[in-house]
Order: C-alpha cells, then sequence, then structure tokens
C-alpha cells in the first residue's frame, strides 16, 4: 500500500506513472481525503487539550469553595467535550477508512525500465535459453500424450469437482512428487532457502497485507462464516510473505529467502476461457514458490537473483525458454518490475508462461507491517519479491511435450530420475 504523503509529493510524477499501467490517480481527491483526516486529527488533539483543561478547573473550583452550581456547570462543560471528542474520533475513524479504501486499491508504481503497453505483446524479449526440440513428426500435446498413458485424467476429475480440475495416476502422480521434490532439493541445498509447510486457508487481513484483497476478490476462494471466514491461498506467496507482519526485522538477518510447496487455489474469474484445455489454467494446482525480503534498495539485485534461481529450474531439466520483461500495464497489481519465463511447448509452436518473479518493492511491506532495524536502532524500509520455481503442472506439461517420442513415450529429464524412480514412461504407462 502507498504512502498518501509520498504519493502527493510526487504529485504529477505519480499520476504519469500510474497512468502508465492504466491507472487513472485522482490527486485532488487523494489530497482531499489526506487534508480531511489531518483536519480530524487536529480537531481531536485541540478537545483533548480543552478537555484536560476543562478537568483541572473542575478540580480547581471545588478546591476554591466555588459554588456547587457552578462546579456543576463546569462538570456539564466536561461531559460535553468528552462526547465531542468521542464524535471527532469517530470522524477520524471514518477520514482514515476512506483513505485506506482508497490507497488499497492503486496499484503499485511500476519501474521506469518496465516498457510502455498493457499486454503481452508489449513484452521485451531478454534472451532465450536452449534449442525448442526439432521432431520428426508432430508433436502431440500433454493431453492427448497423457491420456493415452493413463497418466492424466480429466473426465473423473470433472466427474469429481467440475471443470477445470485433474487427476494424474501412476507415473503421472509420481512424475508431479518427483518434480516437486527436484525443486525444493534445487532451491534449499543449493540456492539457499529455506523451506516451509504455511497454512493453505488464510485471513482476509492476510490476503488484503499481501495485496490480493480487495483487488482480486473474485479471485479467490472462501471459506467460512464470522470468526473462520478464511481464504483459500492463491500461492505460498500469500503466507510466506505475511509470516513477518507487523515485525521489525533484524537488518543483518536480510536477505531472508523462503520457498514452499503448496496447493494454489483460483476461481479465474478474469481469464475469459483462456487455456481451458489440459493442466495449463486449473482452479487448483501446486507450485514451488520463492519469496525474497531484503533492504528496499536491495530489491533489484534480488530481483537479478531470484530470476537465476527459477531459470536454474528450466536449465537443470533441458528445457526451452525464454525471458521477457513484463508491459508496465501487463504487471500484478503488487509489481513495479516482472519478469516472465516462457516455456517452449511443442504442440502450440510458441512459448508459454511458466513462472513471474517480481520485484514489488516496499509495496506489499508497507500493508503488512513489515520493517527493519540496524543494529544501532536505525529503521528501515524493506521490499518484498516473490516468483514461481516452479509450477509443477505446466512443467509437467513442458516435459511430457518436449520429451516425446514418436511411439508415445516420454523419456524423463535425467536430473528427475532419482526423484521418480524411473526414466521412461511408456505409450502403455508402464515405465522404465
Amino acid at each position: 500500500m502507498h504512502d498518501a504523503r509520498l504519493l502527493l509529493e510526487l504529485g504529477d510524477e505519480a499520476v504519469r506513472r500510474l497512468d502508465r499501467r492504466g491507472y487513472k490517480l485522482d490527486l485532488a481527491g487523494l489530497e482531499a481525503m489526506s487534508s480531511r483526516r489531518a483536519s480530524a486529527i487536529g480537531r481531536v488533539d485541540e478537545l483533548r487539550a480543552e478537555s484536560k483543561r476543562a478537568a483541572a478547573e473542575v478540580g480547581k473550583a471545588a478546591k476554591s469553595g466555588a459554588s456547587s452550581e457552578e462546579v456543576d456547570a463546569l462538570k456539564e462543560r466536561a461531559r460535553e467535550l468528552k462526547e465531542r471528542i468521542r464524535e471527532a474520533e469517530d470522524e477520524v475513524e471514518a477520514a482514515e477508512a476512506a483513505l485506506r479504501d482508497l490507497l488499497l486499491v492503486i496499484p503499485n508504481l511500476p519501474a521506469d525500465d518496465a516498457p510502455d503497453g498493457d499486454s503481452e505483446d508489449d513484452a521485451v524479449e531478454v534472451r532465450r535459453v536452449g534449442e525448442p526440440p526439432a521432431f520428426g513428426f508432430t508433436p502431440r500435446d500433454h493431453v492427448d500424450l497423457g491420456e493415452a498413458m493413463g497418466i492424466l485424467d480429466f473426465g473423473r476429475a470433472a466427474k469429481l469437482s467440475g471443470a477445470r480440475f485433474s487427476i494424474a495416476r501412476g507415473p503421472g502422480a509420481a512424475l508431479e512428487r518427483a518434480i516437486a521434490s527436484f525443486f525444493l532439493a534445487l532451491h534449499t541445498g543449493r540456492h539457499g532457502y529455506t523451506e516451509f509447510s504455511p497454512p493453505y486457508l488464510v485471513t482476509g487481513q492476510t490476503m488484503t497485507g499481501t495485496g490480493q484483497l480487495p483487488k482480486f476478490e473474485e479471485d479467490l476462494f472462501r471459506t467460512g462464516t464470522g470468526d473462520r471466514d478464511l481464504y483459500l491461498i492463491p500461492t505460498a506467496e500469500v503466507p510466506l510473505t505475511a509470516l513477518h507482519a507487523d515485525e521489525i526485522l533484524p537488518a543483518e538477518t536480510l536477505p531472508l529467502a523462503y520457498t514452499s510447496w503448496t496447493p494454489c487455489f483460483r476461481s479465474e474469474a478474469g481469464s475469459y476461457g483462456r487455456d481451458t484445455r489440459g493442466i495449463l489454467r486449473l482452479h487448483q494446482f501446486s507450485k514451488v514458490e520463492l519469496v525474497r525480503i531484503c533492504a528496499a534498495e536491495e530489491s533489484r539485485r534480488e530481483l537479478e537473483v531470484m530470476l537465476g534461481h527459477a531459470e536454474t529450474c528450466l536449465q537443470e531439466l533441458g528445457l526451452a525458454y525464454r525471458v521477457i520483461r513484463l508491459a508496465a500495464g501487463d504487471m500484478g497489481f503488487n509489481a513495479q518490475l516482472t519478469y516472465d519465463i516462457e516455456v517452449w511447448l511443442p504442440s502450440q509452436d510458441t512459448y508459454r508462461e511458466i513462472s513471474s518473479c517480481s520485484d514489488c518493492g516496499t509495496f506489499q511491506a508497507r500493508r503488512s507491517g513489515i520493517r527493519s532495524k540496524d543494529a544501532h536502532g536505525g529503521r528501515g524500509q524493506v521490499a518484498t519479491l516473490n516468483g514461481s520455481g516452479l509450477p509443477i503442472g505446466r512443467t509437467m506439461a513442458a516435459i511430457l511435450e518436449q520429451c516425446q517420442e514418436q511411439d508415445g513415450s516420454v523419456t524423463l529429464p535425467e536430473v528427475l530420475a532419482p526423484y521418480a524412480g524411473f526414466r521412461r514412461i511408456l505409450a502403455d504407462g508402464t515405465t522404465e
């Protein structure tokens, strides 16, 4: 969340930067709300000072032998002032709520080096890694391959839960587990992340702090009522980032690097029918997430570090991919700069997103109340970053498609064999 004072100090610059991502900042309205809040707080301070003087006058009058009528009049005035203070405090609360509601829906300011534009067509390609495989036959998509081998079952998933769910069976389920185990071993063993197993249900306050609410209410699955009103996490970014909500972190412990393998739940309310075939866009999927928390001035360097960690996953698997920098108007709500990694899908003859790595700057930290303090007591701002490292389903789809053989079998990347317990899935679903 933004600091209203900083937005007002930036003035037209804030308007310009937010306009790049399609948000029209009402600077006059923001200033009016800020002034209303400041005036309300000033009024409370004045009334409290007046009430303190009135209380002193009551005591002084009682000690000086003033008549009961005079003392009662002073007491009545003191009571009236207390009532006026309560009313003024209500006005402060209302003014703060209105200002907070506005600030909660203003997206992060995009970095100047985020390209102009508002669609995937406006992204800038940074690099390509690996050569897309050349086949002497027409490659099949992961749905046809998986169903033919019997390792993916979309029909029974639909019977259980409706559209946009999948079931992995036998070697398919083992492959999912192997991919996740490999990613976790890579990130914890080589990249220095601490692994967590967090709750999959979180509070509305947690969702608000990490930027999912109120903006993405329609994309979330909600459960419970009253005190048990909880949300299913759309990504482990939410609980991992919120671990330190309302905390002051010792500056010497930064950066923090966290990872987790969790299910992710998304209603995909705004997807408008895209990628309904297969396992590219499901209501429930699993993902290994990366989160980093660092000093604010280190966020750009940390973004490059995290991007490298996500890329290593694909490099170790031998999968062809490319990296792009997203346009300002196409980035997520929390991000100030985002790299997407897109993996090659032979059946579509194109690259498709498999990871987004975002520098959120101080945006989420302000919303969640995460700060730092050095050994001398100096306070500092922290930045949060998050990225997929990687989603299990999309990785599995890429492996099936890039590693397929003409006979319908799939040879796994060598690094997965120790985790899966087999090297190939044959066309009939057996393994060797």
